[in-house]
């Protein structure tokens, strides 16, 4: 009789919470105009938050008022970007041109060799965590964590872990949302124009001394890469080597004289042109 009395009282409590719940959805509903809602249609719902908006929903609020630019979405396709704009009645010739293509650079080479670590981590595997006990586990205070909240971080699985403990990244899922900046503590990860294909992997500023001691594929800052550049693209401020990706021709030979190998001629991928139209994966950090 007692069961019976319970089911009773909380189907009776369940019936009244979901009237309640069904009046306050009507009473506290957000209205939305017709514009906003056809905007809608056309942005990728992926709620990144790269164009600087809460998500698709805001976004597609300040194109409706005129207050941004269509292009600030760097997730849209080629495709629906010319709809939205014709549909806003903006300019739409040469969109696929005019849209660079951004990419997730990881500026870390990594050694991964046994004797550049400090200790053995064996805390909670994120890299916000990790920096917590002695800025990481790696001599190398620049040196790329290596436990992975960027891959979380990325909502269309465009990151994986490779064999070094360093990101890799994968052009042909990469959208360019930037999710994965935020979620590297060294602040290693930089967004750059994808089909450029020499970087220089390494962000460490450190004397070519400290950086010899702990790393084997360090920046020196020894500058013969500065010297041997033809068009003045590389440059070496603060023992680092920076590239001008203006000036930069992707020819190579800076690649070939660093003795650390610190700079990195990117083997071509497969061809990313449809790579807008990917939908994002299950984010891993949400079943954290």
């Amino acid at each position: 009789m007692q069961i019976i009395i319970a089911v009773a009282v909380l189907s009776t409590i369940a019936f009244f919470a979901g009237i309640l719940l069904s009046y306050a959805s009507e009473k506290f509903q957000i209205e939305t105009d017709e514009k906003t809602e056809e905007i809608l249609k056309y942005l990728p719902g992926v709620n990144c938050g790269a164009c600087g908006y809460p998500g698709c929903q805001g976004f597609a609020q300040a194109l409706s008022s005129n207050e941004a630019s269509p292009d600030s979405c760097t997730v849209i396709s080629a495709k629906n970007l010319t709809k939205l704009k014709t549909f806003l009645g903006l300019e739409t010739a040469d969109n696929s041109k005019s849209q660079k293509r951004l990419g997730a650079l990881i500026k870390c080479n990594g050694s991964d060799s046994e004797e550049h670590m400090k200790f053995t981590y064996e805390g909670i595997k994120d890299c916000q965590a990790a920096v917590l006990l002695q800025n990481g586990p790696w001599k190398c205070p620049h040196r790329c964590v290596g436990m992975g909240s960027c891959v979380a971080a990325c909502p269309f699985g465009a990151l994986s872990m490779g064999e070094k403990h360093i990101p890799v990244l994968d052009e042909s899922k990469c959208v360019g949302c930037a999710a994965c900046v935020p979620a590297c503590p060294k602040n290693l990860i930089k967004m750059v124009d994808i089909d450029r294909r020499v970087h220089v992997l390494c962000n460490s500023t450190d004397t070519a001394k400290e950086v010899r001691e702990h790393c084997k594929v360090g920046c020196i800052g020894c500058k013969l890469c500065e010297k041997v550049c033809p068009t003045g693209a590389i440059t070496v401020t603060d023992n680092l080597a920076k590239i001008d990706y203006s000036k930069c021709t992707d020819c190579g030979l800076c690649a070939e004289k660093c003795p650390t190998k610190a700079i990195f001629v990117e083997p071509e991928q497969p061809n990313t042109e449809s790579v807008k139209e990917t939908q994002p994966t299950e984010n891993k950090a949400d079943k954290k």
